[in-house]
């Protein structure tokens, strides 16, 4: 079917027909000039669309690659989802420049043509409009004045007037009618190409769009990569469903375990519960009586002990404060009525003249604190002037499931035993450690303090020379460092190598292997974060003594002996790789009648660096392992070895003689060489006679040596080396 135009002949006529048929044609050009604008409404919404995509992927590839700037309180600075999101990053930073050349494609081949069309072809037909319009008017007007010329002859130069202005008006309307027409007539032709264009540049624009996606997205490793991950997050899913499978059940249990304490005070259907008379640390919430100006306030907070301390904190607070020292003389808990509230009680302090009144929830929380803070009292190790003494008896601490215990989790004693006996078959509750790992042995209790030791009998250790620290340290808070004390004990008087620190004792717990530095790192690790997690602030000062013979820890306060470490059990030791006040080391212990040894991590903190310390330890163990060859070596080799080092201390001595006089003769004035000439020499010049003094003095230093040599020389040829010499006994039982 062929194109409907206007035909250009009948321009000048204007019939109606022309008339009728240009109408038609105007009224297509608005339509087709309001549907391109709605077509390039939507064309424009895609170009912002995609604009957006661009900056959008942009925005969310920056936002991946912050990640690792975020300092999130539980994600580790190495964490493989940060090394994750970072390659997820770079891909999306590809995907965003393809996502550019698309835009760019689209303003292009999609925007350009359409925005033409309307600028350039529609709106010149309007204006066309406008003209057609006007001129016809403007003939129309000049065609009435022409017919309304008279007849006279006077109006002659009047009638050339009109006739030559209806001869312009004509010519104008008829230019313009042929320009209109033909505008009208090409619209029709670029109405196929201007529709049609935009959108066949934007399917072209999208193939190369995701022909370039392909090349970019589609490659091997990227498909590998996603394939890893996807792989990792299924995992990472069926972890959470196992955790939330356990979560439920531990969620239940504990539900069931708890619900005789929903009740503040127990049902009467409940069966009794008698409260822990034996417990020297208690936690937990109470309300404490403050006195206002004219009435009292009861508060709220959450009390604790701590190294004969009585804390409280509120939730707001990050640490706790002091309430009431517990060693003060005199100090007394007792019940008391108070404001017609039950199950109050009171602290007495005569010292300070205060009284800290407090109510629990229950008697029976009632009974338990108090009989927990008159129990502190009681504590030797709590009171000042006798706290740490020879006669100091070791506390037992117990936990209760309101004090420093979690259900489901075991309990942290601080106080257990020494650290010499860490196998020792007394009750010690199990703890699991805090992130269990196949280096540590299961359900393995982490000891946090020093106790003095005991001997089987109930004796005590002896105490070292030296005068006991009258005023011992006890606020738990205070740890600087004591002086060490000079004086050490007869023990290591003959040492070849002595050297002492001040440490603090953080805590021990057994491991499965002797020696590791990732090993020694994750107990710190883990020795600390449960600290963290028990509240567990105080640490046992001790006055570390490394010498070639033994490790000892010695209590500052009373200068006496804690534990002693033979070098011999000392399989490894490292200091912490960041914080250098840290180090551990781990010994082996053999029971009585064990088959297998057990080892134990031990983990101190220290004023100075901590490589220091092991530096220390290295020596002592070195010392200790020339020591223990020395011993093992047969008489005889010992022997020729001393004679060895004496003829070569005599043979130092002549060449330096020897130099010096050689010195002497180089610095001699020119009126000495005469005297110089005069010196004895050997026959053949070549060597200086010395004098029989000479002689003699250095036969008396050298003729002890003659004969011993002589005799070491046969006995060494006569007495063969003993073949029960045992390689075994030499092997180092330490190292860095």
């Amino acid at each position: 079917m062929g194109i409907e135009k206007l035909h250009l002949e009948d321009a000048l006529e204007d019939s109606p027909q022309t008339r009728s048929l240009l109408s038609v044609f105007e009224k297509d050009a608005m339509t087709l000039k309001k549907y391109t604008t709605g077509l390039h409404n939507c064309c424009q919404r895609i170009m912002k669309a995609q604009n957006e995509l661009c900056a959008a992927t942009q925005s969310l590839s920056q936002h991946l690659r912050d990640f690792e700037i975020q300092k999130f309180p539980l994600e580790s600075d190495d964490s493989v989802l940060s090394s994750t999101l970072k390659q997820f990053s770079s891909y999306l930073d590809d995907v965003s420049s393809i996502q550019q050349v698309l835009s760019a494609q689209f303003s292009e081949t999609m925007m350009y043509p359409l925005s033409r069309f309307l600028q350039a072809d529609l709106e010149e037909v309007t204006t066309l409009c406008e003209m057609y319009q006007i001129a016809s008017n403007e003939h129309d007007s000049a065609m009435n004045r022409y017919m309304r010329l008279p007849k006279k002859k006077e109006s002659e130069r009047q009638k050339s007037e009109y006739n030559e202005e209806l001869y312009l008006m004509r010519k104008k309307f008829h230019q313009t009618s042929l320009h209109y027409y033909s505008s009208l007539n090409a619209l029709q032709y670029k109405r196929k190409c201007s529709l049609l264009e935009p959108v066949m540049g934007y399917l072209h624009a999208q193939r190369a769009f995701f022909q370039m996606g392909q090349d970019a997205v589609g490659k091997k490793e990227i498909e590998d990569f996603l394939n890893n991950i996807s792989t990792s997050v299924q995992g990472v899913q069926q972890e959470l469903q196992t955790e939330t499978k356990k979560t439920v059940e531990l969620i239940d249990s504990l539900e069931q375990q708890s619900a005789h304490l929903y009740h503040a005070e127990p049902m009467v259907d409940m069966p009794y519960i008698p409260p822990n008379t034996t417990l020297t640390q208690k936690a937990g919430y109470l309300y404490v009586r403050s006195k206002q100006l004219i009435a009292t306030k009861w508060e709220r907070c959450f009390f604790f002990t701590v190294g004969g301390n009585l804390m409280s904190q509120a939730r707001d607070e990050l640490a706790g404060s002091l309430v009431l020292d517990l060693n003060e003389p005199g100090v007394l808990a007792e019940p008391h009525e108070s404001d017609d509230r039950r199950f109050v009680f009171q602290i007495v302090s005569p010292k300070n003249k205060r009284n800290v009144v407090l109510q629990a929830e229950n008697e029976r929380e009632k009974d338990e604190w108090i009989c927990t803070l008159n129990n502190i009292v009681r504590e030797s190790g709590y009171v000042k002037g006798k706290g740490g003494g020879p006669q100091a008896k070791p506390k037992e601490r117990t936990s209760s499931s309101s004090s420093m215990s979690k259900p489901g989790s075991g309990s942290v004693s601080p106080d257990q035993a020494s650290i010499s006996s860490m196998s020792s078959t007394g009750a010690v509750p199990k703890t699991p450690a805090p992130t269990p790992s196949s280096s540590f042995v299961a359900d393995a209790p982490i000891q946090f303090d020093l106790l003095t030791p005991t001997s089987q009998n109930g004796g005590v250790a002896p105490s070292l020379p030296g005068p006991p620290n009258p005023e011992p340290r006890i606020n738990p808070f205070d740890q600087s460092a004591n002086e060490v004390l000079d004086t050490l004990d007869s023990a290591i008087d003959n040492s070849t190598f002595v050297e002492s620190f001040v440490v603090r004792f953080l805590g021990s717990m057994e491991v499965t292997t002797d020696r590791g530095e990732k090993l020694v790192h994750e107990t710190m690790r883990q020795i600390m974060a449960a600290r963290a997690i028990h509240n567990v602030f105080k640490m046992t000062e001790s006055r570390l003594v490394v010498s070639s013979e033994a490790m000892r820890l010695i209590d500052p306060a009373t200068n006496t002996l804690r534990t002693t470490f033979a070098l011999a059990d000392i399989s490894f030791w490292a200091a912490h790789p960041e914080n250098t006040r840290l180090f551990g080391f781990i010994t082996r212990t053999k029971p009585p009648g064990a088959t297998n040894s057990t080892f134990s991590c031990h983990v101190f903190e220290c004023n100075i660096s901590a490589e220091e310390i092991c530096q220390a330890i290295g020596t002592a163990t070195k010392l200790a392992f020339q020591a223990l060859m020395q011993r093992k070596l047969p008489p005889g080799v010992g022997k020729e070895k001393k004679a060895m080092e004496k003829i070569q201390q005599v043979k130092t001595r002549e060449k330096n003689i020897l130099l010096q006089n050689i010195q002497q003769l180089e610095d001699a004035p020119e009126d000495e060489e005469d005297s110089l000439h005069n010196l004895p020499l050997s026959p053949d010049g070549k060597y200086l006679v010395l004098t029989a003094a000479d002689e003699s003095e250095d036969g008396m230093e050298s003729g002890d040596l003659s004969q011993p040599m002589e005799k070491l020389t046969v006995e060494s040829m006569q007495q063969p080396i003993s073949d029960s010499f045992d390689t075994e006994d030499v092997e180092p039982e330490s190292e860095a």
